[in-house]
C-alpha cells in the first residue's frame, strides 16, 4: 500500500529493492522528504510520496523469480478478477485512456487491436 510519506524501508519493501537503493533514488530523483517524527540525529527521514514518485515506483518494482500477483487473481484466476485487479493497478490518467479507447473501439475493435479477433 502506497501512503502519502514513507520511510525508505517502506519503499523498498514495496518495490523489491534495498533501503540503500531507495536512499540513492532519493538523491539522485530529488525527491522531497522530511524528519521522521520522534527520530533524532537528522538522518531517518520520509519521503513523500507525489505522483512522480508513483511513477517511478510503478516502473521500478522488481520482483523475485515470479511475480507476486494480488491475492484476489491468485484465488479467483477469472477475467473478470483479472480485469479489475489491472484497472485497479492503473493510474487515474491510464484508466481514463482505456476506458476512452474502449467506448470508441467497442468489444470489437478492441479485440481486433490485440489480434484476438480476425477483421471481417
Amino acid at each position: 500500500m502506497i501512503k502519502e510519506r514513507m520511510t525508505p524501508e517502506e519503499l523498498s519493501r514495496l518495490t523489491g529493492y534495498s533501503r540503500q537503493t531507495i536512499n540513492k533514488w532519493v538523491r539522485k530523483e530529488g525527491w522531497k522528504t522530511s524528519p521522521r517524527p520522534g527520530v533524532q540525529g537528522g538522518k531517518a527521514r520520509l519521503v513523500h510520496v507525489n505522483e512522480k514518485v508513483r511513477e517511478f515506483i510503478r516502473s521500478a518494482c522488481r520482483t523475485a523469480d515470479e511475480p507476486q500477483l494480488p491475492d484476489i487473481v491468485a484465488e479467483n484466476n477469472s477475467l473478470h478478477s483479472l480485469l479489475l485487479t489491472l484497472a485497479n493497478e492503473m493510474t487515474p490518467d491510464e484508466q481514463k485512456q482505456l476506458t476512452t479507447l474502449m467506448l470508441r473501439e467497442g468489444i470489437s475493435g478492441l479485440l481486433q487491436r490485440l489480434g484476438i479477433r480476425d477483421q471481417n
